[in-house]
């Protein structure tokens, strides 16, 4: 979510300085109002008035590794997600492939609704529904296919079971190494997948949600982001436990808007979802970390704060939310459910201090 900053940062005295090339230029007028917006440093992002566009956001994604995948990835979900009625996206006005820069119809975020996490899941299962059912469709080609966790993840969760003094039931390994095939397992109908769908990234506007930032797109199973309820939002800063009641109507609300949009029942189970999260040490650290170090391995000598939560509460929560899901001795995932509840103990008798994740709260932007 982008929030105004002083008029003229990052272009010394002057206005701010966007990039609108001359096809923009001719094809939307030329932007004034322009100030600034806050973004992550992956992007610079600008607010502006056109003459033909209205109120609108110019985002360009700033050179570096991954930059031009990224704007691939960010169009191509912004096309896909722009056919739907009522919109769940901003409008996608204009591109700029050269500049990797887009601009955007501006939507204004209000005041979220209590049990805003209904509607989110509303708008959630109508996005993932809006991928095209033809594996060669053409805006698509961007997309890459969601990928889970694998062996790496299975070895290091593993290892931190066995750091942590838990017995390790037998028959553990071989459920994930199941449950990686399952999740790396391309569905019948695969959704179009936000890649970061945390609080930040939906606008609520008076006529519904809004999803932005779209840089991680992908096409996989739509149950793998509506984990982020249960599990804390886990590509984002804003970790709050939901109560159980809400949580269960934002997935009956999920599944019958995917049913009516697809005409098919979501395939899978959301536990896989949930304990793909839960092994992902990665899960535990922003993006510009991912991929740099075993975070399983260093939660067990440092804990460390992202957002509202350490990644020793992250992980406790996690594993309780597990623990919860696979009660039943004839699951897929029974003997991981049985080890969640020996670790999420263990986790507490080493660091007896830790807190429960933060309650939640009606939403992290009100």
């Amino acid at each position: 979510m982008t929030t105004d900053v002083e008029p003229g940062a990052g272009s010394g005295d002057g206005p701010p300085q966007v990039p609108f090339g001359d096809a923009l230029r001719d094809a939307l007028g030329a932007p004034g109002a322009v100030r600034l917006l806050d973004s992550s440093p992956r992007s610079s992002v600008w607010a502006a008035e056109l003459p033909r566009g209205g109120p609108v956001v110019v985002k360009q994604l700033v050179e570096g590794p991954g930059a031009e995948e990224r704007y691939a990835r960010e169009v191509a979900g912004l096309r896909i997600a722009g056919r739907l009625r009522p919109p769940v996206t901003p409008t996608l006005l204009g591109t700029d492939p050269g500049a990797r820069v887009l601009v955007l119809e501006r939507v204004e975020h209000g005041a979220p609704q209590e049990g805003w996490e209904v509607a989110y899941a509303t708008a959630l299962a109508r996005l993932h529904a809006a991928a095209p059912t033809a594996p060669a469709a053409p805006e698509s080609a961007s997309l890459p296919r969601w990928s889970g966790p694998d062996r790496t993840d299975i070895d290091s969760f593993l290892a931190l079971a066995r750091w942590l003094g838990a017995a390790v039931p037998a028959q553990v390994p071989d459920e994930l190494a199941r449950l990686t095939r399952r999740l790396g397992r391309p569905p019948r109908r695969p959704a179009l997948l936000h890649g970061d769908p945390c609080p930040g990234n939906d606008l609520h506007t008076a006529d519904g949600i809004r999803f932005i930032d779209f840089e991680q797109a992908s096409l996989g199973n739509g149950l793998n982001e509506l984990a982020y309820l249960r599990v804390g939002f886990p590509t984002c800063w804003c970790v709050t436990a939901a109560p159980e009641p809400l949580l269960v109507a934002a997935e009956a609300a999920y599944r019958s808007t995917w049913r009516e949009a697809t005409g098919t029942e979501p395939e899978g189970e959301l536990a896989d979802a949930c304990a793909g999260w839960l092994i992902r040490g990665d899960a535990l650290v922003e993006r510009a970390r991912r991929g740099t170090a075993d975070q399983l391995a260093r939660l067990t000598h440092e804990d460390w704060t992202w957002g509202t939560a350490t990644a020793r509460q992250r992980l406790l929560h996690r594993l309780e939310v597990v623990a919860r899901m696979v009660p039943k001795p004839d699951t897929d995932l029974a003997e991981l459910g049985t080890l969640c509840v020996d670790m999420a103990d263990r986790v507490l008798t080493r660091w007896p201090e830790l807190r429960p994740v933060p309650a939640r709260r009606p939403h992290p932007y009100p």
